[in-house]
């Protein structure tokens, strides 16, 4: 599948910056590096930049492997950027903990919106193309913390369905999975 063309990065992406995620449960800051995965790296200084991550649900957290986060609140919101797939990234860092990675499927080219903390060292994504593109650099305990109750997301466990998160956005996890933490606000805080 040949990703369809993202919109133009923003030129003034930094070749290293640092994101606030605010949470209901306290904050976090990412160093983010865009010698590790450029395409990454503007993607996501583009989502931040336009506040896409504001209100989005930790819908998926394993304990001892990864916290994943990254479907908009409106689903037409999480539609526009699904579009719009990015170009994988040589997998220059490992995936270990406190680093951050785009989702992807099993498809070459597929990231879009999702990201995911490592929780643990899970160096064996790496060969699978995982790219690192930063690290939690403040408030690894604000993650750890994140609510994990519900586990993985169904069927095959009793978390949030990824494709019923992506068609129904906030809608839809806070009313079955009130009890998933949130993002309030994602900010570029410096370099």
């Amino acid at each position: 599948m040949m990703p369809t063309p993202a919109p133009a990065a923003t030129p003034a992406t930094p070749a290293s910056f640092r994101v606030q995620f605010e949470t209901n449960k306290g904050n976090f800051v990412v160093q983010v590096d865009r010698a590790l995965a450029p395409n990454g790296v503007d993607r996501f200084h583009q989502l931040v930049s336009e506040g896409f991550y504001d209100e989005v649900r930790f819908f998926r957290v394993i304990p001892n492997f990864m916290v994943q986060f990254g479907i908009h609140g409106d689903p037409a919101v999480t539609a526009r950027w699904r579009a719009q797939s990015i170009q994988d990234d040589p997998v220059v860092g490992s995936n270990t903990r406190g680093t951050v990675t785009f989702a992807m499927t099993s498809a070459p080219n597929s990231r879009t919106s999702q990201i995911f903390i490592n929780l643990v060292d899970n160096a064996r994504l790496d060969a699978s193309g995982f790219a690192p593109f930063g690290r939690v650099v403040e408030g690894m305990d604000v993650v750890d913390q994140l609510y994990s109750g519900y586990g993985e997301g169904a069927p095959q466990g009793n978390g949030p369905a990824q494709q019923q998160a992506v068609s129904e956005g906030n809608a839809y996890l806070t009313r079955d999975f009130p009890l998933l933490d949130h993002v309030v606000r994602a900010t570029i805080v410096g370099g």
